[in-house]
């Protein structure tokens, strides 16, 4: 318990760390424009800043979302046959042209005038 909770605390000290350097940065562009000076890149302190507080909230949420699972496709078409993969009932279409193009068909609206 005590080891979820400590990355639970990284995670949120990450985010809290993460908002106040886009906090800071943009103070610092406000400041820029207030002083009218050009702006070239942000101070070294704010991008360390931004770098830590990132790589320790992703820290976090990988220590809190668990074990990942390999994603592997082969594992379940390995059991499967070729006219198993092959059979995608998604795809059938039953009203379609090629009815049309038998000889034996005889269209709805003939049908009633044949009865």
């Amino acid at each position: 318990m005590a080891r979820s909770s400590g990355h639970k605390l990284c995670l949120i000290f990450g985010v809290i760390a993460l908002l106040h350097a886009a906090y800071s940065a943009a103070q610092h562009r406000a400041y820029l424009r207030i002083t009218e000076q050009e702006f070239t890149s942000l101070p070294l302190d704010i991008l360390i800043q931004g770098i830590v507080s990132l790589f320790m909230t992703m820290y976090g949420i990988m220590q809190i979302a668990g074990e990942f699972k390999e994603i592997r496709a082969t594992v379940e078409l390995e059991s499967k046959s070729w006219e198993t993969v092959r059979n995608l009932p998604s795809f059938y279409t039953f009203n379609h042209r090629g009815k049309a193009l038998s000889p034996d068909y005889i269209p709805p609206h003939r049908r009633e005038a044949a009865s």
